[in-house]
């Protein structure tokens, strides 16, 4: 049997814990800080530590790292130490600095890394990347990424100005909460090579990180992808549209499913299956880590990955301090 090991029990880290068991998966330890905002009921009977040293030594075969995003290297760096493939929540950390560390050590336990980057799963998507990738659509011209969310809706049960995303200290900002587009423009259309951005603190929210991004990423293919991310949007809209020299693409996070147009007016929808619903991705998401714990597969979504989209939020973050200069990426 296969044993997992949560570290952090909000929002995330619950789904996490009740797609395992959906799975079948039963052999599951928690480590926790008690800090969480979430009722404790549906926890009760699972072996909890408060010390992670204990933890790990009841040998997990797998860590999911789901506390804020400042901690994620506190949990991940010993876990992957003593052996344990690792699940990190996106982004893998605020700063790069304990990656070098970090990939020594699962080089040297021949484990691996999969970064919560759940799009990746995203059954349509995954048809936009095998359509792209065929050049049916000619080559990629330009993108544009569109998320913006209101943070207060977040977690309704919660003060929106103690979580996570809306603190500095704990990793939050809006570039680092909504950087899933970050991960999947690479995935979709390629290297990014240079940054150029704007970033500000717009709305009326109560929080010390921006709320507000805008950025622009040159490929290496030649393609320009642009990014917004907002936190104060309502209703919320989070969209992706590719331009390509033979057609284009428009897909809606909200439905799932994305219109492909091309030049000579032919049109095709690509749907998401019956049934689905959002938390399909996580669930997927989680059959590949246990087969990952398994050695049976290798990671759809490596560290190199998450080391990838961190570097670009950090060009955005180093570009915005520069009033938008642009920021190459080595």
């Amino acid at each position: 049997m296969t044993r997992f090991l949560i570290a952090g029990l909000g929002s995330i880290g619950r789904r996490h814990l009740r797609n395992l068991l959906s799975l079948g998966e039963h052999d599951v330890l928690l480590f926790r800080t008690h800090q969480s905002t979430l009722p404790d009921a549906e926890l009760l009977g699972l072996p909890t530590y408060t010390n992670l040293d204990e933890a790990l030594a009841q040998e997990p075969d797998g860590v999911i790292v789901a506390n804020p995003t400042a901690a994620h290297m506190a949990v991940a760096l010993p876990a992957a130490r003593a052996g344990a493939n690792l699940l990190i929540e996106k982004p893998i950390a605020p700063s790069l600095e304990d990656v070098p560390a970090l990939q020594a050590a699962l080089q040297a336990q021949g484990k691996q890394t999969l970064i919560g980057f759940h799009f990746r799963q995203h059954p349509v998507l995954r048809q936009v990347k095998d359509l792209l990738a065929s050049g049916e659509l000619g080559r990629v011209l330009s993108a544009h990424a569109h998320w913006g969310e209101y943070l207060p809706a977040w977690h309704p049960w919660e003060d929106y100005r103690l979580g996570y995303a809306a603190r500095k200290d704990l990793g939050g900002g809006v570039v680092n909460t909504l950087s899933h587009p970050l991960d999947y423009l690479r995935w979709l259309l390629g290297e990014v090579e240079s940054v150029s951005a704007l970033t500000a603190k717009l709305s009326d929210l109560e929080i010390d990180t921006e709320d507000h991004c805008e950025a622009a990423l040159q490929l290496a293919s030649g393609a320009l992808a642009t990014v917004h991310l907002d936190y104060y949007q309502r209703p919320p809209s989070h969209a992706l549209a590719i331009t390509c020299s033979g057609g284009a693409i428009a897909w809606d996070n909200a439905s799932g499913n994305a219109y492909v147009y091309r030049v000579d007016g032919e049109a095709q929808e690509l749907r998401v299956p019956d049934g689905f619903e959002r938390n399909a991705l996580f669930l997927d998401e989680m059959r590949h880590f246990a087969a990952i714990c398994k050695g049976e597969a290798a990671s759809v979504c490596s560290l190199e990955d998450g080391i990838a989209a961190q570097e670009i939020a950090l060009a955005i973050h180093a570009s915005a301090a520069r009033g938008g200069c642009k920021v190459a990426l080595t």
